[in-house]
């Protein structure tokens, strides 16, 4: 695929070094030279705005799939997208950071108005975050948390402590329960695809696929969990933080969130209708001590300053936090944060990238989550109404994939071996990263 990317940004870069290697990039940004980041990267660079047609003439070679506009300034991702699509019809992806810019691009008023310069997908990747970050809270302990059709099918990703009734056991060994699978195993940051000898170790992140009820069942019993989360503190009252605490105020979690602006502090009241709002730095000791914040159920920090939500981590930690969820901007960071003991951590441009990753994928695959760090991810197959029927041990898929469910009609199934795989099916494959093509391979 030949993709055109406006914006040298941090984003602008991790989207072209996770791209380059199997897609044809060009980047368009104002300054003459890229950051020296960009110089280990095979693309091609052109100078100019991407609002201006003589520069998107030059970076458009006439056969580009996709242009992707992520430059910091949100009026100027929607006018480079408007211009291009003048030049050649080419799919669009413009990324905001103000909530009025994305409310008003998919407000109805704005949909009943279809145009051939309509921008085809709009990512804001605080509204990703937040959703992944409610996602994780409703299930205690779980580092990740996907759910597929509805919640039929669900992902849960866990860290395997001492008191774990998996540690040092085989797969093989223990009775999960009906309609499970362990799908990953990440130890010492590297993904595999287990089998039934594989043993689970400390520290080892398992990755689970099954039906919805049978995940909660394992939830409930294995991690001797079976109570919601109750109480929550939010520290950072930005965008996140505000659309989460409204997110938990809905689930019946009492909350309390520490905003440092008092004018921010001021909106919080007025908009929040159950929560304790606090003006208040959010890595002061004796505020959080005052606050019973250790004793909260889940901990999320999500200011803009990775190394204060890094401190208030730690802080909460020291006082006796149960769990910490903790935000980065930099996703190399988030090793760091988990080996000083921050239980999830996330980052609105991984949220981004998984969106985008979606969008990029052929009609027939769509990528329904990215987990391990991206080095995992869900794929959604729709198997041909031309496929012979064919055993799951006889498909030849490669080792580094494993089919988690199939949907066939209404009803979903987690399969073994001897599984049928039926024309029509939509399966859930759960693969390392990059095999889509040979995956897709087999049911052709």
């Amino acid at each position: 695929m030949q993709i055109i990317i406006y914006g040298g940004t941090d984003l602008g870069y991790m989207i072209a070094s996770r791209l380059y290697t199997s897609h044809d990039i060009t980047i368009i940004d104002e300054k003459d030279r890229l950051p020296e980041k960009y110089t280990n990267l095979d693309i091609t660079h052109v100078s100019g705005s991407g609002a201006d047609i003589a520069t998107l003439e030059k970076a458009n070679s006439g056969k580009n799939n996709l242009f992707i506009a992520c430059s910091l300034n949100d009026e100027a991702n929607i006018v480079a997208c408007w211009t291009i699509k003048k030049i050649t019809d080419i799919k669009t992806v413009c990324f905001v950071s103000k909530v009025e810019i994305y409310n008003n691009l998919n407000s109805a008023l704005h949909l009943r108005y279809q145009s051939k310069y309509d921008i085809d997908t709009i990512i804001w990747p605080e509204q990703l975050l937040t959703q992944e970050i409610f996602r994780i809270i409703l299930v205690p302990e779980a580092l990740d948390v996907e759910y597929f059709d509805e919640g039929q099918a669900k992902l849960f990703e866990y860290r395997i402590k001492e008191e774990s009734p998996l540690c040092n056991k085989r797969i093989m060994d223990y009775g999960f329960p009906p309609g499970v699978l362990i799908v990953g195993i990440t130890r010492k940051g590297i993904l595999s695809i287990p089998m039934g000898t594989s043993e689970i170790i400390l520290d080892d992140k398992v990755i689970f696929m099954g039906r919805g009820k049978a995940l909660d069942l394992l939830a409930a019993t294995l991690f001797d969990k079976i109570n919601q989360i109750k109480t929550a503190a939010v520290i950072g009252g930005g965008n996140v933080g505000y659309f989460l605490t409204e997110q938990m105020e809905q689930a019946k979690i009492k909350v309390k969130i520490i905003e440092l602006d008092q004018n921010r502090c001021n909106f919080l009241a007025d908009n929040l209708k159950k929560s304790l709002v606090l003006q208040g730095d959010g890595t002061n000791l004796e505020l959080l001590e005052e606050e019973s914040i250790g004793s909260m159920d889940v901990v999320v920090c999500v200011t803009s300053n990775d190394e204060k939500n890094l401190l208030c981590s730690l802080l909460a930690k020291q006082l006796g936090a149960k769990r910490i969820i903790t935000r980065t901007s930099n996703e190399r960071n988030a090793d760091l944060f988990e080996r000083v003991g921050v239980d999830v951590v996330v980052s609105p441009k991984e949220s981004a990238m998984k969106e985008l990753l979606n969008v990029m994928q052929a009609q027939d695959v769509d990528l329904l989550a990215l987990v391990a760090g991206g080095q995992g991810e869900v794929l959604r197959i729709n198997v041909p109404e031309t496929f012979t029927d064919t055993k799951v041990m006889n498909l030849n898929l490669p080792k580094s994939a494993i089919i988690g469910v199939i949907k066939r009609g209404k009803g979903i199934i987690i399969p073994n071996g001897s599984t049928t795989v039926c024309a029509n099916d939509q399966l859930q494959i759960f693969t390392i990263t990059e095999k889509t093509k040979s995956i897709q391979a087999v049911f052709k």
